[in-house]
């Protein structure tokens, strides 16, 4: 399988980097984000695990992907799947307060774009991930706008995965 790749925005900031599905460690995960693509969320910054950044959705595969390419400590530039039960972490201040209830799913798709992560949460323990990409192209400038976002907030802010479209990226921008 030829190498695929997707765009990580923040859209109100007019930022956008590059990256690349990792489909040889995280086939299932890859198959099931790439078929949902564009998806597109409000943009939550994590308070536990440090440096991320995660958009919420309603879940769009078949059945739920299996642990495949998991961590507890991601590095910059990884794309990470967390798929929640709907009373897993219900509490407005992590933005899963839309379908707190039995019985339901949610997926959080999360950028983690600095060191020294650790997927550690006070509620609920270890919380390991799926790293399903790597950022490979203008993580610098998606940092910058991560930081701004932890800084100025998130409020209007959206983070968008869409399948890439050109073949570089020359100042972090198609």
């Amino acid at each position: 399988m030829a190498d695929r790749y997707i765009e990580v925005s923040l859209v109100k900031r007019g930022i956008t980097a590059r990256a690349k599905l990792l489909d040889d460690r995280a086939p299932i995960t890859c198959a099931a984000v790439w078929d949902a693509l564009p998806l597109a969320g409000d943009v939550y910054h994590a308070k536990y695990a440090r440096n991320e950044i995660y958009a919420l959705f309603p879940p769009f595969a078949e059945t739920e992907p299996p642990l495949e390419n998991p961590t507890v400590t991601p590095i910059p530039g990884d794309l990470c799947y967390f798929s929640f039960a709907g009373t897993e972490l219900g509490t407005k201040s992590y933005g899963y307060d839309r379908e707190v209830r039995a019985g339901t799913t949610v997926v959080d798709l999360a950028l983690f774009y600095e060191r020294n992560n650790l997927l550690l949460n006070a509620d609920v323990g270890w919380v390991p991930g799926i790293v399903w990409g790597q950022v490979v192209e203008g993580l610098d400038a998606l940092a910058e706008g991560c930081n701004d976002l932890w800084r100025s907030g998130a409020l209007g802010e959206s983070l968008r995965f869409s399948r890439a479209q050109g073949l570089s990226f020359g100042s972090g921008r198609l």
